[in-house]
């Protein structure tokens, strides 16, 4: 099987050439040069908006209310290179390879980070569902194709079919903040609890912004029995 993948991966990038977004040097989507120029944090922030540098691992005594335990987050959002590769995951035309390259930023801020709790039994990873009508149309889900590769690197289970959208929303990225704020509102729901009882999850998406979505989230997995949830995230808005 292994084999297969190897040939058939093989013939892809023979008919198929993956260039770097940034350079167009052949090889990658994303080149170690270019990837090396991106600024991956080696400290933890908190939630709030005032996104302070914290000395434990969690949340501001301002946040302590939010349901989300804390969240982890590769990089800002202010890369011209950063923003290229994740519109060029979530839009068209999609590169759904860039998954690899986007969640080896997340791991090299685990690595550099000394705050990052050991991720052992009692993990898992679920991702931000879309709902059925966007996921259809866009052929994937970006969270779980990021998931997806970080369960193969931290070997963690990925848990898919608990977590779902009950109705469609409007993109946050079209909204005003107050507006994204009230959007996720009562757009989540939970299957299969037994699943997450008592674990402690880490909830992945592409881009934290207002947070609205993953609190949201975070919410209905912990009214479901989760013990703690923990955002994780390429970027932060």
């Amino acid at each position: 099987m292994r084999a297969l993948s190897f040939i058939k991966e093989a013939a892809l990038n023979l008919f198929f050439p993956k260039f770097c977004l940034s350079c167009q040097r052949e090889g990658n989507y994303l080149c170690q040069d270019c990837f090396s120029t991106l600024d991956i944090l080696e400290y933890q922030y908190c939630l709030c908006r005032k996104a302070q540098r914290l000395t434990r691992v969690g949340k501001c005594k301002f946040c302590y209310r939010k349901k989300l335990n804390g969240l982890y987050f590769a990089t800002g959002y202010q890369s011209q290179l950063l923003k290229k590769l994740i519109h060029q995951f979530k839009y068209e035309p999609y590169v759904k390879e860039l998954a690899e390259a986007l969640a080896s930023l997340i791991i090299t801020h685990f690595k550099l980070s000394s705050k990052i709790p050991q991720f052992n039994q009692g993990w898992i990873l679920m991702p931000i569902p879309l709902s059925v009508k966007r996921e259809k149309k866009r052929g994937f889900n970006q969270a779980k194709e990021i998931s997806k590769e970080l369960s193969r690197k931290i070997n963690l289970p990925l848990v898919n079919d608990t977590l779902f959208k009950t109705k469609e929303t409007l993109p946050q990225v079209e909204l005003e903040e107050k507006s994204r704020m009230e959007n996720p509102q009562g757009a989540f729901a939970v299957k299969n609890k037994e699943y997450i009882k008592d674990k402690k999850i880490l909830l992945v998406d592409d881009v934290y912004t207002t947070g609205a979505t993953m609190e949201e989230a975070a919410r209905v997995l912990k009214e479901a029995g989760a013990k703690e949830v923990w955002g994780v995230v390429i970027a932060r808005g």
